[in-house]
């Protein structure tokens, strides 16, 4: 099993920064890719940004060239770091990790941390 614990919502103003950290714990071998997820209030949830195992990345189109995704795996850590955030970023951000384990198939989510942009 896996478990993610997020880390690191708050509030900012509109041009701002913010770093969100995703810690991963259990059986960390069988993850093939992580990522963050959004969800604004009366939306669906829709991907940020993913990294695979092999240190690929994709970005939505909405966060490109602001947002990073990056890991550290030393830590067993998947980081977003969001820049120029704008009020429309504000959203619950949710971790995601993806895998397989005998021969099956898991995602887990964590528990999500609100980010709040202010105009």
């Amino acid at each position: 099993q896996v478990q993610l614990v997020e880390s690191g919502g708050g509030l900012v103003q509109a041009g701002g920064s913010l770093r969100l950290s995703c810690a991963a714990s259990g059986t960390i071998f069988s993850i093939y890719a992580m990522g963050w997820y959004r969800q604004a209030p009366g939306k669906q949830r829709e991907l940020v940004a993913v990294i695979t195992s092999g240190g690929s990345t994709n970005y939505a189109d909405s966060v490109k060239g602001r947002f990073t995704i990056s890991r550290d795996n030393a830590k067993n850590t998947v980081y977003l770091q969001m820049s120029s955030l704008k009020p429309e970023d504000t959203a619950v951000y949710y971790c995601n990790a993806e895998g397989s384990i005998y021969g099956s198939h898991f995602e887990v989510w964590g528990q999500g941390t609100l980010v709040t942009v202010s105009s």
